[in-house]
């Protein structure tokens, strides 16, 4: 796939404008976001990625489209998973509803920054160490490992944020106290981190962590950085929007870590099988490429969408009969 320098700052800039324009049409006011309104432009944003992959298709033909789309719904999916842990830390740190656009969106701008950064270190290892796909691929096996052990309940049930906001809590001076929508307040002529700023730092490092497991699983989808780096950021635009929409949905998708889980996990084989038909490893096959079958970027496609059908069907009639016994 040719990106040309243009290309890229192109992108760039709509992408920055695209959250400056959020900032100023939904942030720069403090309210709640009706559900009309989160619906509005969740849609929207959707309608955004679908129109990229689109025009990848007619620019550059249909398997990098099929790249594009298969990371974008992988990258939504993770990112609907994450919004657990965005509720959790609004409910410790009871950060007012007017308020969590503000921090959200702060959040999703420093975790694109953050994910930039991976992606360009990522395909820089790509080139240099095809070995990577290996550890890539085992990353994402105990990953997905690591999801089903905590969702039947015997993890430490997402132990990491919670450590987290221990941390920043020690290190941070902070206040109790909300000073309207501002990050940081004055006490006492002393400056003091409001539960506002300290909740977006935890946010922040929280994006470091989910960055681990979403980088390397699109880049089993795809090896374009460009693809990467459109498809992570097109998944997070609207998430804010996407929060307040699905609101108490999240509680009802009860299998969502089990769908993601093997999402992470099939494309974590997938990787190992790449790696093993590029084996440059002196200790497999004596260093020389080892036959086997290529999952294509149709199958991986497939495999997604219908493990997230089964996953959301399956949740909704487990949540429903939980409520109507009868």
């Amino acid at each position: 796939m040719n990106v040309t320098t243009w290309t890229w700052l192109i992108s760039l800039g709509v992408v920055a404008a695209l959250f400056v324009f959020d900032f100023y049409s939904h942030v720069r006011t403090p309210h709640a976001p009706t559900m009309r309104e989160s619906a509005v432009w969740s849609s929207l944003y959707v309608l955004l990625a679908v129109l990229f992959g689109l025009g990848v298709w007619w620019v550059s033909g249909g398997t990098y489209a099929g790249e594009f789309f298969a990371g974008y719904i992988t990258e939504k999916s993770l990112s609907v998973d994450n919004l657990f842990v965005f509720a959790i830390i609004f409910a410790r740190f009871q950060v007012p509803a007017r308020y969590q656009q503000k921090v959200l969106l702060l959040g999703i701008v420093m975790a694109l920054v953050l994910r930039g950064i991976f992606i360009g270190v990522g395909a820089a290892a790509i080139n240099a160490f095809s070995w990577v796909f290996y550890l890539f691929g085992l990353f994402l096996v105990l990953t997905a490992a690591k999801l089903i052990h905590e969702a039947m309940g015997d993890g430490d049930d997402g132990g990491g944020p919670a450590k987290i906001m221990a941390l920043v809590g020690k290190v941070v001076p902070s206040t109790t106290e909300y000073d309207g929508a501002r990050l940081v307040t004055r006490i006492s002529g002393k400056r003091f981190a409001t539960p506002l700023l300290v909740a977006l730092v935890v946010i922040g490092f929280a994006d470091v962590l989910f960055a681990l497991d979403s980088i390397p699983a699109i880049y089993g989808l795809t090896r374009e950085p460009y693809l990467v780096f459109m498809a992570n950021a097109l998944s997070l635009m609207g998430l804010l929007q996407l929060f307040f929409l699905l609101g108490g949905l999240l509680d009802r998708l009860v299998y969502l870590s089990y769908g993601l889980a093997v999402i992470l996990g099939f494309i974590g084989v997938k990787l190992i099988l790449h790696a093993l038909a590029e084996n440059t490893l002196p200790f497999l096959g004596g260093g020389e490429p080892i036959a086997v079958p290529e999952v294509s970027t149709g199958v991986s496609l497939a495999v997604i969408g219908g493990v997230l059908a089964v996953t959301v069907v399956a949740s909704l009639i487990r949540s429903a009969t939980r409520k109507d016994p009868a």
